[in-house]
């Protein structure tokens, strides 16, 4: 194995690192819910709203994310994100209103979660061509791994320590492996044989814009969103709520992060040989099938039950898209395009969590809630259907004007 090979696999290792650290961080704030709750005594909705705004600020920076990716390639832009992600969480030590935690969590940990995905997931989609989707989901594993560990790891600092300690051993961690990461994404093998797609190949953002695939993708990845964003918000205090202690709750979420790994190594493996179409329904089935259960449980040992299916939908999803898309428009303006879907998700992804806990603080139940993220998922998978390869599209066209 040559040494140009090798460096391709450290841009993979550093790209896990950036996915395990920060969705890891997002997952392990749902741990703090309960000790704010009753030491702030701040209320669900607006601890929700706080990752709700992180989840905006990822949407809307991701675009500018993926284009200076584009343009300027992954390192300093994960060295900028990955110092942001450890001021915001580290910066959580010294809370004492309800603004700071918009600042730090909605503000700074939302800027280190806008490049997570469209800078790694296009990086690699650039060196790897063949196996653009086995490559994509296992960079995803470390987002399982992340959320497997950083949630247990932030149960225990709270419990050695408390909370504000737990906050700051988490940033600074955060920050060390981020920056370490980033200069690994941001290595540049030479040999000829392990070059890059030709940024050349594919079509431009513009001319993207123009197609049904692309709006349809836009619209998709709002529908399923907001599950994804939601259910790691929630799912660990709804535990709690069903009867867990905290050590239980956590490993409800580690469960989800578990399963999540055979779905991202699956489905990453299928879109190389299925296409990204078919891999999207393999996703959706048990994702809508999995948030009907949710909807249904009321025993607390049942929820490892929906963590299995759940988990390898949420893996999958968050497998299928980049690959996807790089079937649809190519690589030429992926990082830009990429972006503009993840936006239109995260319009879903910032709505959800805020909606889940304003309908618990209203009801004292998040049945509601489940319901409609079951909804929007069953509309998400039927336009999966609708999809169509964009040169069916342009041959009809072509037939239609003869």
């Amino acid at each position: 194995m040559s040494s140009e090979f090798d460096k391709r696999y450290l841009i993979v290792a550093g790209a896990l690192i950036v996915q395990s650290v920060t969705i890891g961080c997002m997952f392990a704030y749902g741990v703090f819910f309960e000790v704010l709750e009753d030491e702030m005594g701040w209320s669900r909705t607006m601890l929700s709203a706080s990752s709700s705004l992180a989840f905006l600020a990822m949407g809307l920076l991701a675009v500018l994310a993926g284009r200076l990716n584009d343009r300027y390639g992954p390192r300093w832009v994960l060295t900028f994100s990955g110092i942001c992600t450890g001021v915001g969480y580290g910066g959580m030590y010294f809370l004492t209103a309800p603004w700071q935690m918009f600042v730090l969590f909605g503000v700074f940990v939302g800027i280190g979660l806008s490049s997570h995905d469209v800078v790694t997931l296009s990086t690699i989609a650039r060196w790897y061509e063949k196996r653009r989707g086995a490559m994509t989901g296992l960079v995803k594993v470390g987002t399982a791994l992340g959320q497997m560990a950083v949630p247990l790891l932030a149960t225990a600092l709270i419990a050695a320590y408390d909370w504000r300690t737990a906050f700051l051993i988490l940033g600074v961690l955060a920050a060390v492996l981020l920056l370490v990461a980033a200069q690994l994404v941001g290595v540049t093998p030479r040999r000829s044989a392990a070059t890059p797609r030709d940024l050349s190949d594919g079509m431009l953002y513009r001319d993207a814009r123009r197609t049904r695939q692309f709006w349809t993708l836009c619209a998709i990845q709002f529908a399923f969103f907001p599950s994804l964003m939601s259910i790691p918000v929630h799912i660990y205090v709804h535990a709690t709520d069903l009867g867990f202690g905290s050590g239980r709750a956590a490993l409800v979420v580690s469960a989800i992060a578990g399963s999540s790994i055979i779905g991202r190594l699956v489905v990453g493996g299928l879109i190389d040989r299925i296409g990204g179409r078919l891999a999207f329904i393999i996703c959706f089935l048990p994702l809508v099938g999995s948030l009907v259960f949710l909807r249904l449980i009321d025993l607390p040992i049942l929820l490892f039950t929906f963590a299995l299916f759940y988990g390898f939908a949420h893996g999958g999803l968050f497998t299928v898209v980049s690959p996807t898309i790089a079937e649809f428009f190519g690589m030429q303006s992926h990082g830009v395009i990429f972006g503009t879907v993840l936006f239109f998700g995260t319009l879903g992804g910032a709505a959800g969590p805020l909606l889940c806990g304003r309908i618990y603080d209203l009801t004292g139940s998040y049945n509601l809630a489940f319901t409609i993220l079951a909804a929007l998922a069953l509309i998400g998978l039927i336009l999966v259907f609708s999809l169509r390869p964009i040169q069916t599209d342009l041959a009809s066209a072509t037939m239609a004007a003869k």
